[in-house]
């Protein structure tokens, strides 16, 4: 693909959004029919229950941390600008965050990204909760819960550069980080083969995982070949939703990207997964207090996921598969606030979305 020849004739933005549009097509895609999701995995591994839900999560988490670490190895990706390096960051936000983010994903039934999928397929639960998690993502950026969050994030701060990259830290280097990849892919090849996956399993949840690892290698493409200044990034949910919120309240909404394209792209290939599945059917709240719960679940979502600098998709995978720290603080975050609010709340795992 010659980038330089594409950004000549369309230029930075259109090159972004078509960008964002195909790889968010195959997200959405393959993470509708391999039923990623964090929130389910939590679950099945917090209830010593090791079924199909945690396994699809190890494959999509480790083969984007392969993919990466290989890139990086490679000299086709270079990470070291991109915020989650570069900049100053936030060990207390990541933690903090994490946690509330790990709480709302449980109350909410699915983190951010599976909300967007779920959406897609006719469940009114989630497009609620995914529209009450961008106005609460909003706030926290910019609004009410603003002084909150620059609050928190204040605690307990860490410089970017080598401070932030854990394969620095340990001194293991990107074939460490590639090996380590290589061992949690191998945990979830394990799992699958003792749950008997069928071969489209397989595919769906790695192809999950390498979407994400084709946003890191894009978007450097692109900065790299471009004359302007292009933030390198991956694929992440919470900054794009609040973005395009402000699309719909503002005029002139944000400049034109890579997220852009992303966000209308997972909800399509969602619907198309659904509808190759057959699983396209409206769902509703069936009663007044789940609504009560999943509005709740939303709003931690979205400030939490603002606070850690990202979702469980933004924070969890792209941010974990660089190794940045405050992706795997964030990280753990998750797993432990969802843990806890699972005891707490759901005596018993949910037996779906």
């Amino acid at each position: 693909m010659d980038v330089s020849a594409l950004l000549e004739r369309y230029t930075e933005g259109p090159v972004l959004a078509t960008g964002g549009l195909v790889l968010g097509l195959l997200f959405g895609f393959f993470a509708q029919r391999s039923r990623f999701c964090l929130r389910a995995a939590v679950v099945e591994f917090w209830h010593g229950r090791f079924g199909e839900k945690l396994p699809v999560w190890l494959l999509a988490f480790s083969s984007a941390v392969v993919a990466v670490q290989a890139l990086i190895l490679s000299g086709q990706l270079d990470v070291s600008n991109a915020r989650q390096m570069a900049n100053t960051g936030s060990l207390s936000g990541a933690l903090v965050g994490g946690l509330i983010f790990g709480a709302g994903m449980i109350l909410t039934r699915g983190c951010a990204s599976r909300l967007l999928v779920l959406s897609a397929t006719g469940n009114l639960r989630a497009l609620l909760s995914g529209l009450i998690f961008a106005v609460a993502a909003q706030a926290a950026l910019s609004g009410a819960l603003s002084p909150l969050r620059l609050a928190i994030s204040s605690w307990w701060t860490i410089d970017g550069g080598a401070a932030r990259d854990l394969t620095a830290w340990t001194g293991l280097g990107h074939w460490g980080g590639l090996v380590f990849g290589c061992v949690w892919l191998l945990a979830g090849v394990f799992f699958a083969l003792r749950n008997g996956w069928s071969t489209r399993k397989w595919v769906t949840a790695i192809a999950t995982g390498l979407t994400v690892a084709g946003a890191w290698w894009f978007s450097y493409q692109v900065a790299r070949s471009s004359f302007e200044v292009v933030n390198i990034q991956g694929l992440t949910f919470s900054g794009p939703s609040a973005e395009w919120l402000m699309r719909v309240l503002e005029n002139p909404g944000p400049k034109v990207g890579f997220d852009f394209g992303l966000m209308p792209g997972v909800f399509a290939g969602s619907a198309i997964g659904a509808l190759v599945g057959r699983e396209w059917q409206l769902e509703g709240f069936k009663d007044g207090h789940s609504m009560r719960r999943y509005i709740v679940g939303a709003v931690l979502m979205g400030f939490g996921a603002m606070l850690a600098g990202g979702c469980a998709v933004g924070a969890g995978i792209t941010g974990g598969a660089i190794f940045a720290v405050t992706a795997w603080l964030t990280l753990l975050g998750m797993w432990l606030g969802a843990g806890l609010t699972d005891r707490l709340v759901d005596k018993v795992p949910p037996s779906g979305n």
